[in-house]
């Protein structure tokens, strides 16, 4: 991880790498899956397989679906407008459906900024943004006058990326969406798809800034949405197709091949001399090899297994796995009835999947580190990441959170199983490898814990504190081969693009083999 300040728990070694690669469930069947888990909801049959083929077209029971198929680079033309709204027409969307309808009066506006796919704001005459961010979902700003009560509203379109299908299954993403939003009624909703891409719910709301989710309240608000997601049984969402195995382990083990083809590229052109020294891929194929990679990814994987077993596993949740600024939104109204928190949407839900809880909280906090619109948005700033209070206040947040609706009690929520540590103790991880006793700063907790509540919230702090720690390597693992997948088009293309994935995978990676290092872990 990027290494805070202050109280990073740190372990010395504690098991060599293995030399064989790792079994796929060496884990699963003794994790524990949430405790907090609602009862099964949803098939239970295997989730869809993505068919075969350049187009990504898959279909979910219940979401309409349309057979055609959009070309993102031609949204400024007259027949994209007209294929669009043939397929709002189709999909049935709300407002959407009159025969009326005029495509010239479409406005669509490409949102800058999207790393996977082509996503644009969809709105009818002038419910058009007439200025947008480059974060999917910011609320379009409409003109003074009076809308017509008929009018579409406006919708968000998104056009699946070229290379997405190798990192992402569309299918499982779309069974997800549909059930998150149906029965849990968390992120938006799906109106329908169409051969590469889906139209889905747009929020009035803003969304986050780097600045923003630093907020004291918006901060533990994204701790408390985070739990009640955490709270949703998985089994229920992904079907019984599941055979236990973390996301994160899966995805570091079955993207190699695609990351090693954008190497082997590289490659090619290094040949043909069109990556000169200067050029911005120059050295890159070297600093990015995948063998020492792996390497060090079993020795960490074997460090982590050993550290579990001594202090207690992270509880299996589904998890977001991807909350950064760009995936939270601010509702401009609290729907009726509704806790304060629930002001924070969560949205994007492409890499959603089973993981610890504990690492869907260290990745959170590694975007604490990034400014996806500075003049280097490939590169995190170690800097920015949470301090001791900023973290104490999430976890707060999230142990104390509510759990679907329910209410926040005084008591901290109950303590997971197996247990987060081995004594009765306030535990983390210390420099020197041993459990040690952190106090925190009785300001941090709400005024209304008993002596006692308050002691066991604390204790339930630093053990996640300690969790949290220990799986925060794996975040930097994850993105660094996404990054060199992601950079397929480009190299391909032979330009660099805005967004440097190269030196985004690169910065991961430095990063991730940092960390391994300071936990003393050899490879």
């Amino acid at each position: 991880m990027i290494t805070p300040a202050m109280q990073s728990p740190i372990l010395t070694p504690t098991a060599s790498h293995p030399t064989h690669g790792l079994p796929i469930q060496n884990k699963a069947h003794s994790r524990p899956i949430s405790l907090y888990s609602v009862s099964s909801i949803g098939s239970s049959s295997s989730l869809l397989l993505l068919p075969e083929g350049d187009v990504e077209e898959v279909t979910e029971e219940g979401v309409h679906h349309a057979d055609l198929k959009l070309e993102a680079r031609k949204f400024k033309t007259p027949a994209f407008r007209q294929a669009l709204l043939q397929m709002l027409q189709a999909i049935r969307v709300p407002t959407w459906t009159s025969s009326t309808l005029d495509p010239s009066l479409l406005k669509i506006a490409r949102v800058s900024g999207a790393l996977t796919n082509a996503v644009f704001f969809v709105s009818y005459m002038d419910t058009v943004p007439t200025s947008h961010s480059s974060t999917p979902h910011l609320t379009p700003r409409t003109s003074s006058s009076s809308l017509p009560t008929v009018a579409p509203r406006t919708v968000l379109l998104r056009i699946y990326g070229p290379s997405s299908s190798i990192l992402i299954s569309r299918a499982d993403e779309l069974h997800i969406l549909h059930i998150l939003s149906s029965n849990y009624r968390i992120g938006p909703r799906v109106y329908g798809t169409f051969q590469n891409g889906r139209v889905e719910e747009w929020f009035d709301s803003t969304t986050l800034t780097k600045e923003d989710m630093r907020e004291p309240v918006k901060s533990r608000w994204i701790a408390m949405r985070m739990r009640e997601l955490h709270s949703a049984d998985v089994v229920g969402i992904v079907g019984t197709s599941w055979n236990g195995q973390e996301n994160v382990y899966k995805n570091v083990i079955s993207w190699q091949g695609a990351a090693q083809d954008t190497l082997n590229m590289i490659k090619a052109r290094e040949d043909k001399g069109e990556i000169p020294p200067g050029h911005a891929w120059h050295g890159r194929r070297e600093e990015l090899d995948l063998g020492r990679y792996m390497r060090a990814w079993e020795a960490y994987w074997a460090w982590l297994e050993k550290w579990e077993n001594e202090f207690g596993r992270s509880e299996m949740v589904f998890a977001h796995n991807d909350a950064q600024y760009g995936n939270l939104l601010c509702a401009k109204k609290l729907p009726p009835g509704k806790p304060e928190h629930h002001r924070m949407i969560v949205v994007d839900f492409e890499y959603a999947g089973p993981n610890p809880a504990a690492y869907d909280i260290a990745n959170h906090f590694h975007e604490w580190t990034a400014d996806y619109h500075s003049d280097a948005p490939h590169v995190l700033t170690a800097s920015r990441y949470p301090t001791h209070e900023e973290r104490w206040n999430f976890y707060i947040g999230y142990l104390a959170s509510p759990i679907l609706g329910g209410h926040i009690t005084a008591s901290p929520a109950p303590s997971r199983a197996p247990s987060f540590h081995r004594s009765g103790s306030s535990s983390s991880i210390s420099s020197l490898g041993t459990p040690s006793h952190q106090s925190s700063s009785g300001a941090l907790f709400p005024t209304d814990l008993s002596t006692r509540g308050q002691s066991e919230l604390e204790e339930a702090i630093n053990a996640l504190d300690a969790q949290v720690c220990a799986w925060s390597p794996a975040s930097h693992a994850q993105w660094a081969i996404w990054g060199i997948i992601q950079a397929s088009d480009d190299v391909t293309n032979g330009a660099v693009s805005d967004f440097d994935y190269l030196g985004y995978a690169a910065d991961r990676l430095g990063k991730f083999y940092n960390d391994l290092i300071q936990r003393g872990i050899k490879w």
